[in-house]
């Protein structure tokens, strides 16, 4: 691959070509923090599918664009002269050497685990850090990702099952709980075990090691596939699925499972 020296020069290039933009293209001129920030969500889903696909290709090319934005922020933060990309970087080493004192310091972490919980525990520390612990997780994050953090950031502190197992009896509650809710006909109060359902079924892929988001996303890609399946397929009997009853749909919704396994 490639050295440091050329890194730091395709880095400075990049800089160079950021900042002729910024003076000379009409698009480019007129962004601001404001306007930039749908397009950096979706660069960031778009970097999170290529992931997901395993593109190495695709993934490069996204993290050009997410490395734009970075880039791009830090460059109208260096024209109000708050900040530049010198700025970003270097507060970014000093709170990874902070928080990895294993690493730059005298402290031991044998495990990923260890080093989770002290760097929530450093976090607390540092003179402008989070002021409690679950303040860092932000608000704008989808809800199955956000409970994630929440309950991994509690976890960080102390607060968590001793025995994994334990949380199916939170599991099982909930539920029960959400069936009395159906059966008394109350929206509201079922709209509110939903979510205590979920958020302990989040729980319980978090003990055992499962990134729920990736759990249901393969449950979504998977449905998209088999259902894609089911309309080709129809299609080509000339048919539409509107008038395929529901035991023919799921007549060939099992043909697609089939071939599943034996692609597996």
């Amino acid at each position: 691959m490639h050295t440091k020296q050329e890194k730091m020069e395709a880095f400075a290039r990049f800089l160079d070509v950021l900042d002729e933009l910024r003076e000379k293209c009409p698009w480019d001129k007129k962004q601001t923090n404001e306007s930039l920030r749908p397009n950096t969500i979706e660069e960031v889903y778009e970097l999170s599918d290529a992931i997901l696909k395993k593109d190495d290709k695709e993934i490069c090319k996204e993290l050009g664009d997410v490395l734009l934005h970075v880039a791009f922020y830090a460059k109208i933060g260096d024209e109000k002269e708050a900040f530049d990309i010198k700025d970003v970087c270097d507060r970014l080493c000093d709170k990874l050497i902070f928080r990895h004192p294993h690493v730059f310091g005298n402290e031991t972490a044998e495990t990923a685990s260890q080093v989770s919980e002290n760097w929530e525990q450093l976090k607390l520390k540092e003179k402008d850090g989070n002021k409690t612990v679950l303040s860092g997780v932000p608000a704008s994050l989808p809800s199955l990702i956000k409970s994630y953090r929440i309950q991994d950031k509690a976890r960080n502190v102390g607060f968590d099952w001793e025995q994994k197992e334990d949380v199916w009896g939170k599991v099982k509650e909930e539920f029960e709980e959400l069936q009395v809710e159906i059966a008394n006909m109350d929206k509201d109060k079922a709209e509110a075990e939903f979510g205590d359902l979920f958020f302990s079924l989040i729980n319980a892929a978090r003990l055992y090691k499962i990134n729920p988001d990736n759990a249901l996303e393969r449950t979504n890609q998977k449905f998209i596939s088999r259902f894609n399946y089911l309309e080709q397929q129809t299609i080509k009997q000339g048919r539409s699925l509107k008038d395929m009853s529901l035991e023919e749909m799921d007549r060939i919704w099992e043909e697609a499972k089939g071939l599943e396994r034996e692609v597996e």
